[in-house]
């Protein structure tokens, strides 16, 4: 070795000593990747086409810490590429373009691929698009972005058309322990030289309070392992991950898919009927900074969409939730707020008030220009008897049980039945009371 290669060597190993645990640990193969089964495991598209050493350009969709630069790095090692990283937050036009130039020598006069790892792609301007795609469409480099955000709302589509999408999921909780077992028992990259374990509960609580993501795992080990250390214990209990942890991590981003997909879990949590699911979405959506005004306007809605008349007082607990956070706000408004979930998710069940509005919505559209039968225009004005407005009309008051036989609906509508009964709560005497009207006007079955 030369006096050149060991003062590199030395530098090497100094800037790599410096590095935190997680970049210690990154893996050096895909062998290594612990997690990820939908893209790694057997048959699994992403390793079949790393593996061939033919990749594609990509996008890798997940939360943060779930190896998506570690993935762009390995496809790049795997197929002997050169490796190229950009951050779309701070990479300009200038930068994409000598990416390019240095991508179009290197295959050129080496006959090596690149690989481009576009960090935060969705933040990818129109500039930086249309200097890069023409590198990509014409092989110069294999482009890999990663993103937390979910593509297809953030991502330019021409980006999306030429490239293969791949979704990230967090670890589970016994791959991250997997994890912090390799990291402590590593006395290379690891924490061999620091402590020699880490006891049963600081590990089940490490790996199940990070929220399946492993940089912020691997970071939290590390500075428990100092704790530890600087208190002359040699294994890590408890009180030094809860110390490094400081808090529960709450994995939500309320501008991004998270928003989409917790919403999402919630409404479906209160249409099920499930009281306990639809408050664990909402202390999510709570504590994750979520604006408590939508999660309010969605339960409005849910009270007729899907409790409707099977228990009409439904709505007024999600008004009255919805002002209590006008008046009052967070936090005290979240005990309205739970309230209002937990009245709406343990009510009866009826999506009557939306097929009715379905199937009403549908006659509209096939009865363009429908006229209002005679007797039910109006009659408020001088001249409207002339016309004949009013004429015939029935009033119901006037008659037994203030109902009367006669048509409201246009001629081209007529007959039409658009709300049909459920059979839940409240709307159960609805639909009897309505069984009854019909039979008495003579009205065709709901059924």
């Amino acid at each position: 070795m030369t006096t050149g290669d060991l003062f590199g060597a030395e530098r090497e190993e100094r800037r790599r000593s410096a590095e935190p645990l997680a970049a210690r640990m990154r893996p050096r193969s895909l062998g290594e990747v612990v997690g990820q089964q939908q893209l790694l495991g057997p048959g699994a598209a992403f390793g079949r086409v790393v593996r061939a050493g033919r990749p594609v350009s990509m996008i890798l969709w997940g939360p943060p810490g779930t190896g998506k630069t570690t993935l762009a790095f390995l496809v790049a090692t795997e197929t002997s590429a050169a490796f190229e990283a950009l951050s779309a937050t701070t990479a300009g036009v200038k930068e994409v373009r000598e990416v390019l130039a240095a991508a179009t020598r290197r295959l050129e006069e080496q006959g090596r691929r690149t690989v481009l790892f576009l960090d935060e792609i969705h933040r990818f301007s129109k500039a930086q698009q249309d200097a890069l795609l023409p590198g990509v469409e014409h092989g110069i480099v294999t482009l890999i972005g990663a993103t937390t955000e979910n593509p297809f709302f953030e991502v330019n589509s021409p980006l999306i058309s030429r490239a293969t999408l791949f979704r990230l999921e967090p670890l589970a909780p016994a791959e991250v322990g997997a994890l912090i077992d390799r990291a402590v028992a590593d006395g290379e990259r690891g924490l061999g030289g620091i402590v020699s374990g880490i006891d049963a509960e600081a590990r089940a609580t490490l790996a199940e309070r990070v929220g399946g993501d492993a940089r912020l795992a691997l970071n939290a080990l590390e500075v428990a392992a100092l704790l530890a250390s600087g208190r002359g214990r040699a294994v890590i209990s408890a009180a030094e991950v809860e110390e490094a942890l400081q808090r529960r991590v709450v994995r939500y981003d309320k501008g991004g898919d998270q928003h989409h997909d917790v919403i999402s879990a919630f409404i479906k949590s209160l249409r099920g009927s499930d009281p306990d699911a639809a408050i664990f979405w909402l202390e999510t959506m709570l504590a994750g900074g979520e604006d408590p005004e939508f999660i309010a306007r969605r339960m409005v809605v849910l009270a007729s969409e899907d409790v409707g008349l099977a228990d009409p007082a439904a709505l007024g607990v999600a008004v009255a939730a919805a002002h209590a956070l006008q008046f009052v706000g967070l936090p005290e408004a979240a005990y309205a707020l739970h309230q209002a979930a937990l009245y709406l998710a343990t009510a009866p069940k009826s999506n009557s008030v939306k097929r009715a509005m379905e199937a009403a919505r549908r006659a509209v559209e096939d009865s363009p220009g429908a006229v209002v039968p005679p007797h039910l225009r109006g009659t408020g004005y001088r001249g409207a008897a002339s016309l004949g407005h009013g004429v015939g009309y029935r009033y119901p008051h006037d008659f037994p049980g203030g109902v009367v036989a006669q048509q409201y609906l246009p001629d081209a509508a007529a007959g039409s039945v658009f709300y049909r009964p459920g059979g839940e709560g409240a709307e159960r005497e609805r639909a009897e009371r309505l069984a009854a009207l019909d039979r008495l006007v003579g009205r065709g079955l709901r059924e």
